[in-house]
């Protein structure tokens, strides 16, 4: 079982996210505006707790570029989703976030049914700038690093 926390895996941070009534379309799928707002609440556990060496990011992180595949259907029915993360690329002021979703009690060995990325930006609210990424928020981040997935 996957606590509300998350918890590391070998292919990377796993978190289950709670489905609403609303986020589901006429058809009783996860509507896909919902969708990337289901992907943005996974990665809180992951980055944002105080814990994390990643917390820093929460006082200013931008989405930079994000992309979407469904390669299956998730109903409203088969929450909560399951989440896998990991990071695809990390470079000095910027790091790409790779996801698989799958339904609760998916095979974590089963093709997802929705792969996505966003690629996340350091920014310094104060000064409106890029910033560097520290050398801890790096070293946490290859933590989970993989380049097995597209």
């Amino acid at each position: 079982m996957i606590s509300e926390s998350g918890e590391v895996t070998d292919a990377g941070f796993v978190v289950r996210v709670p489905v609403r009534w609303s986020d589901m379309d006429v058809f009783a799928h996860i509507n896909h505006a919902r969708m990337v707002t289901l992907l943005e609440e996974a990665r809180i556990p992951w980055l944002f707790y105080d814990e994390r060496p990643t917390v820093g990011l929460r006082n200013g992180c931008v989405v930079a570029d994000l992309h979407v595949k469904y390669q299956g259907q998730i109903r409203h029915d088969e929450g909560p989703i399951v989440v896998t993360m990991f990071v695809q690329r990390i470079r000095a002021v910027d790091f790409t976030v790779g996801y698989e979703v799958r339904p609760r009690g998916g095979d974590p060995a089963a093709k997802p049914a929705v792969v996505a990325s966003t690629q996340l930006v350091a920014f310094d609210i104060d000064s409106q700038r890029l910033r560097r990424l520290t050398d801890a928020e790096k070293d946490y981040l290859r933590l989970f690093l993989r380049t097995d997935a597209s």
